[in-house]
């Protein structure tokens, strides 16, 4: 029994098989040749012409045979690259071949659907992102910024694209134990990481929570929540207690009782209205935003103010922001101003990025303690109710801006108020 060895490669497989095919054919013919009688010369030409045909039809077999499997590895390297338009045609209808062609065939077409339906869920990712209002960045393969949508610029102040393909040192982002950090606000910010595959590429998605935010608004939550139990349990004391003082007001005869009744009625709408107005803290307004003409709103501020103490100067001429409740906040601030001795305040409105800034700053007393401005009932003025800079919070939030206070070096506060200088994308939609 001959036992051939395995071959390195198809090619040479089907090369020695040829030519020992031809050899073996070709010693036959030369046998027959011979018996027949056939004069040498003879026999050597037959056997030249046989050789001929037999290397012809033999190197047709082997570029049909290998033409085969070239055109699948064509169709293969095209699936490598994510073409999946390209089909290698078969030069065989039925068998092996053919079987194998239409394999790579539904392959194809299996990759092809599975990368449309991928393509689309990556579509939805990055909308998805675009929607949010925290900060998200998307760092490819490389470690480049690929992608941010529109809050990076509360991390950097600029649009992300002028960021693009930047490296994490260059955005103050460094990696340890697997986690970032920002070297800058890292006490602000918390990041959260995670990794997806888009275009055959392994990417970084950071997200970044704001810890104050997220603190704050728990602490919101708690106070909402203990002053809405405040209030109910409050207005259904007072109810009756008014409705009773007024009705024995009507029925007494001494003029005596009759004022400490009225007085007692009073105080009870007083009561009732310092609850209707805490109330406030926690309720959620509709806002109406658009644009606003920023020179009316300084004619507006100005005819409430003493014009030689507010100084207002507009650097931009519109402002995105429902004009009523940002008249009322800065009219609050401006009055805070005033209660603190300021004799100079200056407003000051101006385009910053993709945000209108607007700026207080007055020579007052400053605040002995910032850490608790915002907290609900907290006052540094003695006939303060805790409510303003609360209010004033709440609307510039809705608005999906910031409001920041801070004691000047000298003398005085300044405040200031980011608000978007237009519609945030999911009110515009």
């Amino acid at each position: 029994m001959i036992k051939f060895s395995a071959s390195s490669s198809l090619e040479r497989y089907l090369a020695i098989r040829s030519v020992l095919l031809t050899t073996l054919l070709l010693g036959l013919s030369g046998v027959i040749f011979y018996q027949l009688a056939i004069p040498p010369w003879n026999i050597a030409v037959l056997l030249g012409l046989i050789g001929l045909a037999c290397s012809i039809v033999l190197s047709q077999i082997y570029r049909r045979i290998m033409s085969t499997y070239n055109r699948g590895l064509l169709h293969i390297e095209a699936m490598r690259v994510e073409d999946y338009n390209q089909y290698a045609k078969c030069d065989f209808n039925q068998g092996c071949a053919a079987a194998f062609h239409q394999q790579l065939k539904q392959l194809s077409e299996h990759l092809a659907e599975q990368k449309s339906r991928y393509d689309q869920h990556a579509f939805l990712v990055y909308q998805l992102i675009d929607q949010l209002n925290i900060p998200i960045l998307v760092f490819n393969q490389k470690n480049k910024l690929s992608y941010a949508n529109g809050a990076f610029s509360a991390l950097y102040a600029q649009p992300w694209q002028m960021f693009r393909n930047a490296s994490p040192k260059l955005l103050n982002l460094t990696k340890r134990d697997n986690k970032w950090q920002l070297n800058k606000n890292s006490q602000q910010w918390q990041i959260s990481q995670s990794e997806f595959i888009d275009d055959g590429q392994t990417h970084q998605l950071l997200v970044f929570t704001n810890v104050e935010s997220v603190k704050r608004e728990s602490q919101q939550t708690a106070w909402q929540q203990i002053i809405r139990v405040m209030s109910h349990e409050i207005r259904n004391s007072l109810t009756p207690v008014s409705s009773l003082a007024e009705s024995l007001a009507t029925r007494s005869g001494s003029e005596r009782d009759q004022k400490a009744l009225a007085l007692i009625h009073e105080r009870c709408h007083h009561l009732q209205d310092f609850v209707s107005r805490y109330s406030s803290l926690s309720q959620q307004f509709s806002l109406e935003p658009k644009q606003i003409n920023t020179t009316q709103l300084q004619e507006r501020l100005s005819g409430l103010f003493n014009t030689q103490q507010l100084e207002i100067n507009s650097q931009c001429q519109w402002i995105w922001a429902d004009q009523t409740f940002i008249e009322q906040v800065l009219i609050n601030l401006i009055k805070n101003s005033v209660e603190a001795n300021s004799d100079h305040i200056q407003l000051l409105i101006r385009q910053s990025g993709q945000h209108n800034e607007i700026t207080i700053t007055d020579n007052g007393h400053g605040f002995a303690n910032l850490d608790n401005l915002f907290v609900p009932l907290f006052s540094t003025k003695s006939q303060g109710q805790g409510i303003g800079l609360n209010f004033c919070r709440n609307i510039i939030e809705q608005h999906h801006g910031s409001i920041t206070l801070e004691n000047n070096k000298e003398a005085g506060v300044t405040v200031t108020i980011k608000l978007p200088s237009s519609a945030p994308k999911e009110q515009s939609r």
